[in-house]
């Protein structure tokens, strides 16, 4: 198995689209309603995916050439970590992790993310603590929970 993690290109933008939207629909139905899983779909735009490949901020891991997972931070808070599905429990997404987290730690005293449900034990387990419960209005009477979680140097 050969694993590489590098910068995303943007001729990759509609494989790291693609991979998180996957990801939305088939993992957050558990969790969320149909109008937050919207909210998710939105938020992860194509346009906003080129941006951030375009200010460098998006890394994905191939596995054998084919790119599973991605994973991106604006300062030190991390975004966007997804990996398909299919590739979940297999230690790649802890990959990423490790990754981004060297990465950040490298030039900051903590990492912040804000943790969808479904990930929140994911990060606990990696040594993230939740510093605040959020409930976020995302409109017509509907809310988003989410946990906002550091891990700090050392």
């Amino acid at each position: 198995m050969c694993l590489q993690y590098r910068k995303a290109t943007l001729d990759e933008a509609e494989i790291v689209y693609c991979i998180v939207q996957h990801t939305i629909a088939e993992i957050y139905p558990d969790y969320y309603t149909t109008a937050v899983i919207g909210f998710f779909s939105r938020l992860h735009s194509i346009d906003n995916i080129i941006k951030d490949i375009e200010q460098s901020r998006i890394s994905v891991l191939e596995k054998d050439g084919e790119i599973i997972g991605t994973g991106s931070h604006t300062g030190n808070h991390l975004t966007r970590i997804y990996v398909l599905p299919e590739f979940q429990g297999q230690g790649f997404g802890s990959y990423i992790m490790n990754e981004l987290e060297k990465e950040i730690i490298s030039e900051n005293d903590y990492c912040e993310l804000d943790a969808s449900l479904p990930a929140c034990i994911f990060y606990e387990n990696r040594g993230f603590r939740t510093v605040k419960h959020v409930k976020y209005d995302i409109g017509n009477g509907t809310f988003m929970i989410y946990e906002i979680m550091r891990k700090y140097k050392g």
